[in-house]
């Protein structure tokens, strides 16, 4: 069976991914094609095109276009309760309850449009809608590879209306148990203090937890902001946060999801790029609320699933948030967490149809890799240097690990262009800007001289999954950058330039089978300095996606600092001045 996974329902992120017989075949996000970060409004038309031309799969093949927005029944609590927490906006309260599915209605059209533009027959190609929440539950769930009964966790901001699930897999079917509903949202809440701290929502949270472990979360409580309903159950104060309407906090026309009334309490919105006071507290604060919450009702609710086998599926916006992740590793009875690695909503695409192939029973392996996306040849890459108008210079490298190590462990930062781009918010060695571990000032040199980002902002290491164990102290397994570890006191010394202000590190375990030739590099900087570590960052500017193409990289390459770019077989450099 072939399935064809599209997102784009909730105006951010929309993606497609492909499933044959089972298979993930390809996988990407819309922003990489049309270089608009997040791609907001938009369908994934060149993304789905990409799929399908990747797989050889002609629009007539496709058996099933699975989409992750779905009606929601006025039967169910969903609406009601949307109805009621939104009372003092009325015409939003009353939208729920006598036309609460418009906007399925409306992203229904969009999705059929979009297929027709793909040449898709709808007289022959059935449209599955799929829970948004169930969406993110199926990418993690039937991706992780456990055959016991699965505790699964969906922490997000909104679907439809549900914005946070709890729930158990068996035997590839999945089970709900509790659902929360807008505007009672943990991930709503951090997104909204994301904004009064200065940053955008759907790409600050990161930074968010970045500027954390600078400040002490003991010197203000935000726990009025989400209050505790007894042992199972949380409301969202919206006097203060996931505000719509007039209570929203408007600054030069802009809305924003937090009220006047916190900043009465807290003072003004942070602004520039500083991690001054009191905000550096904030952020402490509100990174400890929200793990604490999430621990509370993770026990609350699947506590008892999770003694049993101890396995854990976790996806949706705040799946990303890898502090909450590291405290999750360390409860005593969960044995293995398996977080989806395109956990924020483009990886619903992948969650919808993999929802679709398990329902229709077919078997999903566990999620080794996430290099989904177009990959180009070497010639592909010469046959763009060669038609560049930038000045630049570029020899073919007979054996590309090696050199790029050895320009590494003389101090370069090096831009890297590997295989098939990466699915997901995680540059995993395909398209990254690495540099060595152990050089001081490796990093502030990135952050403001290539990545033009706060200086603040930390990196993150790749490492060989031969020594992955005596860096972080453990064998649980991290392939994708979704969970930090504490450092051991050792390595802390040898590899600084990864390792944040609090001791821990986001690492990404590499394994020889998942990406060869990033592997040999890692391999070759051991060899050299001792430390088979890298720095790995994105390859991009701030506000930019990742690059995707050949001539994606040359504009990041131009557009920065960077001296050097190893693009498949070539290093490209440019001309030395003077």
């Amino acid at each position: 069976m072939i399935i064809l996974g599209l997102s784009g329902a909730l105006g951010h992120d929309p993606s497609a991914a492909l499933l044959v017989d089972g298979e993930i075949v390809a996988a990407a996000e819309e922003e990489r094609f049309v270089r608009d970060k997040h791609a907001k409004n938009r369908m994934p038309d060149e993304a789905a095109r990409f799929c399908l031309e990747h797989a050889g799969v002609a629009p007539e093949q496709v058996d099933a276009v699975a989409f992750p927005y779905a009606p929601i029944s006025l039967m169910t609590r969903a609406r009601w309760h949307y109805a009621r927490r939104y009372w003092y906006a009325p015409d939003r309260a009353l939208d729920a309850i006598f036309n609460g599915n418009r906007r399925f209605r409306r992203n229904r059209a969009r999705v059929l449009e979009c297929g027709r533009r793909l040449g898709i027959d709808w007289s022959r190609t059935e449209f599955v809608a799929v829970e948004h929440h169930l969406a993110h539950a199926s990418s993690a769930y039937h991706l992780s590879g456990f055959e016991e009964k699965t505790a699964i966790l969906g922490v997000d901001g909104k679907g439809e209306y549900a914005t946070t699930f709890f729930g158990w897999g068996e035997g590839g079917r999945i089970h709900k148990v509790k659902e929360f509903y807008d505007p009672d949202s943990l991930s709503g809440m951090y997104g909204a203090m994301t904004e009064y701290l200065g940053f955008e929502m759907l790409d600050g949270e990161y930074k968010v937890m970045g500027m954390a472990p600078y400040g002490d979360p003991d010197k203000f409580d935000l726990s009025r902001i989400v209050r505790r309903k007894g042992r199972k159950d949380f409301e969202v104060d919206t006097r203060y946060v996931n505000t719509v309407g007039l209570r929203r906090y408007k600054e030069n026309g802009v809305g924003f999801y937090f009220s006047p009334q916190l900043v009465e309490w807290l003072g003004p919105r942070r602004q520039g790029d500083v991690a001054d006071e009191p905000y550096v507290h904030y952020a402490a604060a509100v990174q400890r609320l929200f793990e604490e919450r999430c621990l509370e009702l993770l026990e609350a609710h699947l506590g008892d699933t999770l003694r049993e086998t101890g396995l854990l599926a976790f996806a949706g916006g705040g799946a990303l948030n890898v502090k909450l992740n590291q405290r999750i590793v360390a409860l005593p009875h969960v044995k293995e967490l398996f977080v989806q690695p395109a956990s924020g909503d483009s990886g619903t695409s992948l969650g919808a149809a993999t929802y679709v192939a398990a329902a229709r029973g077919e078997k999903l392996a566990r999620m080794r890799h996430v290099y989904l996306g177009p990959g180009f040849t070497s010639q592909q890459c010469a046959e763009t240097l060669r038609a560049s108008t930038e000045p630049l210079e570029y020899r073919q490298l007979g054996d590309p690990a090696r050199e790029t190590a050895s320009l590494l462990a003389a101090g370069h930062p090096v831009a890297w262009f590997q295989g098939r781009m990466e699915f997901g918010p995680r540059a995993l060695g395909a398209r990254s800007i690495l540099g060595c571990a152990d050089i001081p000032g490796i990093a502030d040199r990135i952050n403001e001289q290539i990545k033009f980002r706060e200086r603040w902002r930390p990196f993150c290491p790749s490492v060989l999954d031969t020594v992955a164990p005596e860096i972080v102290g453990t064998t649980h397994p991290a392939p994708f950058m979704t969970i930090t570890f504490d450092v051991t006191p050792e390595w802390r010394t040898r590899i600084p330039e990864v390792v944040h202000a609090d001791g821990t590190a986001r690492i990404q375990v590499v394994e020889l089978a998942a990406h060869p030739r990033y592997y040999a590099l890692i391999e070759r900087v051991g060899e050299l300095t001792g430390n088979p570590v890298v720095l790995n960052t994105s390859l991009n500017r701030r506000g930019e996606p990742m690059v995707c193409t050949p001539r994606d990289a040359l504009t990041m390459f131009f557009g920065s600092d960077l001296r050097y770019l190893v693009m498949e077989d070539w290093l490209v450099t440019k001309p030395a001045r003077g």
